[in-house]
Formats: C-alpha cells, structure tokens, sequence
C-alpha cells in the first residue's frame, strides 16, 4: 500500500476545490447538486415551489380580474340600452303623440331588447357563459381553498324588459318602472363585480410581496457571493502553489537521501 506524503494529500485537496468554485462562478449558484449541501438543496427544491405557486396564483388572479371586466362591461352595454328604453318610455308617455308615433317609438324598444337578450344569452369569457347564475371561483394562493370567488347576474330582469311594450300610454307608464328596477340591478351587479376586482388587485400585491420574500430566502440559500468565491478561488491558488513547492522540495529531499545511500 502506497502512503501519499502530507504534502501531496495537501495537493490533492487544494486541486478538488478549483472545480467546485469553477462551477458556483459559471452557474451563479454555490449549490448545484446533493453533494454539495443536500439540506439546502431541499430547502431550495421547496422554495422553488412555493415561488411557482405563487406565480400561478397571481396568474389566476389576473384571470379573475379580466372576467370581471369583461363581465362588467358587458353589463354596462346593458344599461345603456335600458336607459335608452327608459328614455323611449317617457318619450312615449307624451299625450302629444299618437299611436304611430309610439308605435314606431316601440320599434326601436324591440331592437333594443334583442340587443339585451343577445347579451345574456350569448356573453362569454373564453368560452365559459358569463350570465348563467352559477359561481366563478378563481385559486388565488398557493395553498388548497385560497380562493375568491364571484357570482354574476343570470340576466333574469331581462325577461320582464322583454314584455315591455310602449305602444300606449299605460304601457308607457310601466316600461319606466320596469327600466328603472333592472338599471338598480345591473348597477348593483357591476358595483360588485368593482369590489372583486379591487379584492383581486390587493391579493395580487400581496402575492407579489410574499413571492419577492420567498425569492430573496432562496437567493440567501442557493446564490454564489461572487466576491468570496472569486476570494477563495484566489486564495486556493496560493495554496495550490505553494502545495506544489513544497511536494517539489520533498521530493528533492528523498531524492537527497537516497543519493547519500
């Protein structure tokens, strides 16, 4: 069995640490593999994780939002045709106006309510129906059951719109209650549908904080400090060298002594 001289095995040592620095410079990271610190490398992996679901929960959130506003404006195309219906009604309501004239008056109203049927039946966010009743909710954390979630109008008010009829008087004097309880309806919708989006907006700021600290954790575990590996790397070279004088020296000793033999 070959015994190696202290100052080889001295050698040996300060040549494996070249090859580790080498990698944490190229890769940014000090720890790459299990090998070099298994505990962290789990930790790391974890991490990892949790930063991706925060990222797709942000994502989700998003998609909330967008959703909203689609349905939001949706509901205010909407309104503006139950405010013009309203505007005809009272129009309608004028003594001064005969039959013809609220009959083509009511013309319009039917055209209007098509428009409002159409919307409800035909409204959609990549494909999902926007006004059938049933509840949207949205994963907007990491964990199971963070969620938010909304319900939108199922766009019954507009049935009662469709009997509108403001070809008389007396239909005239109804249209106007008829508008005004569907506009207090769809404007209660839309302010809801503003407080969700504004509770999705406050959750993605606080997604984002919560992903920046995770982020930060993981840098602390897993990123090189350039400066003290480029320290060490320098330092390692000065004991790589002077590893090497001193196996050359004792080289030349045993070489010394073997001569005097």
């Amino acid at each position: 069995m070959k015994i190696q001289s202290p100052a080889t095995n001295f050698l040996n040592q300060t040549q494996q640490t070249p090859k580790q620095l080498a990698e944490q410079l190229a890769t940014g990271k000090k720890v790459n593999s299990a090998a070099d610190d298994a505990a962290a490398l789990q930790i790391i992996d974890r991490l990892t994780s949790q930063q991706d679901g925060y990222g797709q929960a942000v994502r989700n959130a998003y998609d909330g939002i967008s959703y909203s506003q689609v349905t939001e404006s949706s509901l205010s195309g909407v309104n503006d045709a139950v405010s013009r219906i309203r505007e005809l009604s009272l129009q309608a309501g004028n003594g001064a106006l005969s039959d013809n004239d609220r009959a083509a008056l009511q013309e319009e109203v039917v055209q209007l309510q098509s428009q409002i049927t159409e919307t409800f039946e035909n409204a959609s966010f990549g494909g999902k129906p926007l006004f059938d009743g049933q509840s949207v909710s949205f994963q907007v954390g990491p964990d199971a059951n963070t969620t938010q979630k909304t319900t939108p109008s199922d766009g019954s008010f507009a049935a009662a719109i469709a009997t509108i009829d403001i070809s008389t008087q007396a239909g005239a004097q109804a249209a106007i209650d008829i508008s005004d309880q569907a506009s207090d309806e769809i404007n209660a919708q839309r302010a809801e549908l503003g407080a969700f989006q504004n509770t999705l907006a406050s959750t993605i700021k606080g997604l984002g904080t919560q992903q920046e600290n995770i982020v930060a954790s993981q840098s602390r575990i897993q990123d090189t400090d350039y400066a003290q590996a480029v320290s060490r790397q320098a330092s390692n070279d000065i004991l790589t060298n002077a590893s090497i004088a001193l196996r050359g020296q004792a080289n030349q000793s045993a070489e010394s002594i073997l001569s005097l033999l």
